[in-house]
């Protein structure tokens, strides 16, 4: 921007030789002005982003009380003291169609200034959603801030029936889910069923989490999964269980094994050179990101970078105070930080997943008896 000083300044540069000016004023004063316009710009860009007074606004597509609104409403709160000026935090829930209402009002009528973000979860990540007719937006254009995770799930297996998810010849293990349709988590027996020789079927329709836990119990199945680490350390207390494989946390680009679950194998590293065709491949590239993936905070699409930098560096610095792990065991017995990196990763995963792999999966689900979509 000009200033007034620097406008008079080329006026008198111009104003010199009366009203003819030589090629070479000329060509001076146009290279001042354009260094000045230069110079504004730069400066305007480098000027440091503040919140201070503002109000920043966390969309949830789900209602009040779920587990990815009480995630929102923590972790938000907390990077909130990380944000330039310290701004005040509002969420805002707008549940309907699996997310696809506020995914749809957020890129349609909400302004990429900085002070808008939404928490989803998988399911708005999921190829499977957003490329319905009625879904308006596509999560792989958003400036991604980070996420939370659970550390990974685990198959828990019952030490009297592991010999028989080995042998063919024996009556098949018995793998619990919930629903009639198991969650991702849970698919990880489709693909050992599949791919590793497993002899497992299925029993589908338990209510929750605490039935499914009830009849691993009492012998009514013999293996489930589960992400819940207080349930884990529970069976493996009682010493008639083990865990077959975890899934492991996605963490720099690469899949850990979790501490806590000893030296429980990832399933990734079981599965290594056992799939042969690329559309299997990308089935199961499309499987393990919906497992991996949990809570992700993202900007709208179009939002200037040095917000985008602001909020990945709230984040980053929420994520490390004490407070962030202390405050989450409030909504999760351990709730598994993810850096904006490992979020944008599997996002782009997802959506690179051609229709065919998906019609995989589902068609390899409906082998075992699993009606899926």
């Amino acid at each position: 921007m000009l200033t007034t000083g620097s406008a008079a300044r080329i006026h008198e540069l111009l104003g010199v030789t009366g009203r003819f000016v030589s090629k070479q004023v000329l060509s001076f004063c146009l290279s001042a002005i354009l260094f000045l316009i230069a110079s504004g710009l730069t400066a305007s860009a480098q000027e440091p982003v503040s919140f201070r007074g503002k109000t920043i606004v966390v969309i949830v597509g789900s209602p009040a009380g779920g587990g990815t609104d009480a995630s929102a409403r923590l972790i938000a709160s907390l990077m909130a003291n990380y944000l330039p000026g310290k701004p005040a935090v509002l969420v805002r829930n707008i549940p309907g169609a699996q997310g696809i209402t506020a995914m749809n009002y957020f890129v349609k009528q909400v302004a990429p200034d900085g002070l808008t973000v939404i928490m989803a979860s998988t399911t708005q990540a999921d190829p499977l959603l957003y490329r319905k007719p009625q879904a308006q937006f596509d999560p792989t254009t958003f400036g991604f801030v980070g996420g939370v995770g659970r550390g990974g799930t685990v198959l828990l297996l019952r030490k009297e029936a592991e010999m028989r998810l080995h042998d063919k010849r024996a009556a098949p293990a018995v793998m619990g889910a919930l629903g009639g349709v198991p969650r991702s988590g849970m698919q990880i027996t489709a693909w050992g069923i599949e791919f590793l020789g497993w002899n497992a079927k299925w029993v589908l329709g338990y209510r929750g989490t605490s039935d499914l836990m009830i009849a691993l119990e009492r012998g009514e199945i013999d293996m489930t999964s589960t992400a819940n680490l207080f349930q884990v350390q529970k069976f493996m207390d009682n010493g008639r269980f083990k865990i077959m494989s975890q899934s492991g946390a996605l963490h720099g680009g690469k899949m850990v094994a979790r501490p806590e679950f000893g030296d429980a194998p990832l399933f990734a590293a079981l599965m290594q050179g056992k799939i042969r065709e690329p559309i299997a491949q990308k089935a199961f590239d499309y499987w393990s990101s919906m497992t991996a993936l949990d809570k992700w905070f993202a900007l709208a699409p179009g939002t200037p970078e040095a917000f985008v930098r602001a909020y990945r560096a709230a984040y980053k610095g929420a994520a490390a105070d004490p407070e962030f792990a202390e405050l989450g065991k409030r909504i999760s017995e351990d709730i598994d930080p993810m850096a904006y990196e490992d979020v944008e990763l599997l996002i782009n995963r997802l959506g690179g997943t051609p229709p065919e792999a998906i019609a995989y999966l589902s068609a390899m689900l409906r082998k075992q008896g699993v009606e899926a979509e």
